[in-house]
């Protein structure tokens, strides 16, 4: 047999695949070369193969249709600066709204209290001659001034304080801060004291005597206390205060009835306006009990109830509120020579820590209802303020009167 040339033509080639080349029909196939796996044809299936038709050569390649051009990609962001790091953007128009808000409120709580605070009084407090030296911590001098001088014909109606002439003291506390609790202990206005140049007479005669000096003076001879800091409300600054922050709560054993305070009240805790907190604090017919210590009490009560509501988140959020307080500061507060918006703002905040466990609330210790002082009792209280030991005082000695606990119990 001879040799078959290996790239014959259709006529030379295998006859079953002849086909392929246009030549014989391939006999019939067998069950099992019908078996054959489908092929997906490349023309996207336009064409198939149909048994027994040759197949149909795809289209050439120039007759395709043309693919979809790919979406270009985008380039990379831009990042300003150098060194590899991206510059600041500014943020999006809302949050850009938002931030300049908040830029807007810092502002504003910063500018309206600084605004007040340069049409506030300053009072020289400092005596000349010798002092206590430097002691630990903070003591103020908190004076209610009693004068009418500043009030209008239709304030005093409105407010009960009647047409009292000169200048006078209607409520003295000291106020000591430090590594301990706050201490606010009052000093009845009847207390009777030496006072420097005109001999041995009630506290309060001394400031009407020479004013806020002189007052300073009598004080630190007596306790040995040295006075750091004064603020001094006007009468009717008190009512000015409360009314700037909604009222604040009162909360008096009995009820109270005092025309000439225009206080009529209930007993139990109540909220109380303006009006209303000045006669409570300065009513002097309606303690019948323990008289100018209650009163005291009662002066401490409403002056650590403002320092609270001062203080409150809604003053700072509130702008009419925030706006309102700052306005009534002017008229109606005093500071010593030297005290900035911040140490102001430091006795604001201590105000607020002088009830429960942040802080101590008392009368000076007295030995009966005519306020003298108790020589060894006050002594000790003296000198826990004076060395700056407030955690070693012991309940029995501060008490809201300043009697004994066994006589106030």
């Amino acid at each position: 047999m001879a040799d078959r040339p290996r790239n014959g033509g259709p006529e030379d080639g295998p006859p079953e695949y002849g086909w392929l080349y246009g030549g014989k029909q391939p006999r019939e196939p067998g069950p099992e070369e019908t078996r054959v796996m489908p092929v997906q044809p490349r023309d996207g299936g336009r064409s198939r193969a149909v048994p027994g038709r040759p197949a149909q050569p795809a289209a050439p390649r120039s007759e395709q249709r043309p693919a979809a051009p790919a979406r270009p990609t985008p380039p990379p962001p831009t990042e300003r600066g150098g060194g590899g790091r991206r510059g600041f953007r500014f943020p999006r128009p809302r949050l850009r709204w938002v931030f300049l808000l908040v830029l807007a409120w810092i502002a504003y709580l910063v500018i309206v209290p600084v605004l007040a605070w340069n049409d506030v009084d300053k009072v020289d407090f400092e005596p000349d001659g010798e002092r206590p030296g430097d002691q630990p911590g903070t003591t103020y001098l908190l004076v209610g001034s009693d004068s009418r001088g500043d009030l209008s014909a239709e304030e005093r109606k409105r407010l009960g304080t009647g047409g009292a002439q000169g200048q006078r003291t209607d409520t003295i506390m000291l106020l000591h801060t430090g590594s301990g609790p706050n201490l606010l202990m009052s000093i009845p206005r009847d207390s009777i004291v030496e006072v420097p140049g005109h001999g041995t007479t009630k506290v309060n005669a001394a400031y009407a005597f020479g004013g806020p000096k002189l007052l300073v003076r009598t004080l630190e001879t007596e306790t040995g206390i040295r006075i750091d800091d004064y603020v001094e409300i006007g009468m009717g600054g008190l009512a000015g205060v409360v009314d700037a922050v909604g009222g604040i709560e009162i909360c008096p054993e009995n009820a109270m009835k005092d025309p000439q305070a225009k206080l009529d009240i209930e007993a139990g805790c109540q909220e109380a306006d303006g009006p209303t907190a000045l006669g409570y604090a300065r009513s002097r017919k309606t303690y019948a009990r323990f008289g100018d210590t209650q009163r005291a009490q009662a002066q401490r009560e409403v002056v650590s109830a403002v320092g609270k509501e001062v203080l409150s988140p809604w003053t700072v959020l509130n702008p009419f509120r925030y706006w309102d307080l700052n306005q009534s500061v002017p008229g109606f507060f005093a500071f010593g020579e030297g005290t900035g918006p911040v140490r102001a703002g430091l006795w604001a905040m201590a105000m607020t820590r002088v009830n429960g466990e942040s802080g101590l609330t008392c009368g000076v210790p007295i030995q009966d209802l005519a306020v003298t002082w108790d020589p060894e009792r006050s002594q000790q209280m003296f000198d826990a303020i004076i060395e700056d030991d407030t955690d070693s005082i012991p309940r029995q000695l501060c008490t809201p009167t300043g009697l004994p606990k066994e006589v106030t119990g």
